[in-house]
């Protein structure tokens, strides 16, 4: 485990760099609301870092801005895009010539879809929890905005996710300009806390579909 600071827009951000040196892929892994108590360590977003990890690559988990010693204070999704697509640029340098995976939980869902999903070298997007509503209203959610991916786009769902269900979120994404692949986890919540393991486990499996290797 390697504690990084990079640059971000708003300042510095807090990350944390792990995985092997000759690593497959990489992939940057946001965590869910900063308003919500949202930062790096959160467990389903430590699962879905462990999980990329599990399948060969190396994992950048950063804090957003106004979260922990991260530079700068919550910006309604604006600023967290940009925070993101940062942390992609820094990967992307500090680990040429292999696959980049856009991946996130919750908030970080839509994060990684906003700034991964217009980023020409990501090859895939993991997005674990999307929320189609919450509690927040700043945040704009469009399903529209998945939809138009044209990359591949790997989703893993609660069953019982009182944000958006499996059902709601195969509804929301019927038509997606690319290939698409949901996954329900039975008998979980929106934060994954009855199925940790399995959102491991079927997190990796996304790895591997995105990756071109059929699991």
């Amino acid at each position: 485990m390697l504690q990084v600071d990079l640059h971000g827009p708003a300042g510095r951000l807090e990350g944390l760099l792990e995985g092997p040196a000759e690593a497959r892929f990489a992939a940057v892994v946001c965590h869910p609301h900063p308003r919500f108590g949202g930062t790096l360590h959160n467990h389903a977003t430590y699962r879905l870092a462990k999980a990329v990890r599990a399948a060969g690559g190396v994992s950048l988990r950063f804090n957003y801005r106004g979260v922990g010693r991260s530079g700068g204070s919550y910006d309604a999704g604006r600023g967290e895009a940009l925070d993101t697509r940062a942390a992609l640029t820094w990967l992307r340098a500090e680990r040429p010539g292999i696959p980049l995976v856009a991946a996130g939980f919750s908030f970080g869902a839509w994060m990684a879809a906003h700034a991964g999903g217009a980023e020409p070298e990501v090859r895939g997007l993991l997005l674990a929890g999307l929320a189609l509503r919450s509690a927040d209203l700043d945040l704009v959610r469009d399903s529209a905005d998945v939809r138009g991916i044209a990359k591949p786009v790997a989703v893993i769902q609660a069953s019982r996710d009182e944000f958006g269900t499996p059902e709601e979120v195969e509804l929301a994404l019927a038509g997606s300009a690319g290939p698409r692949r949901l996954v329900a986890i039975p008998g979980a919540t929106h934060l994954f806390g009855e199925a940790l393991q399995a959102l491991q486990r079927e997190a990796e499996a996304a790895l591997a579909w995105l990756l071109g290797e059929a699991r």
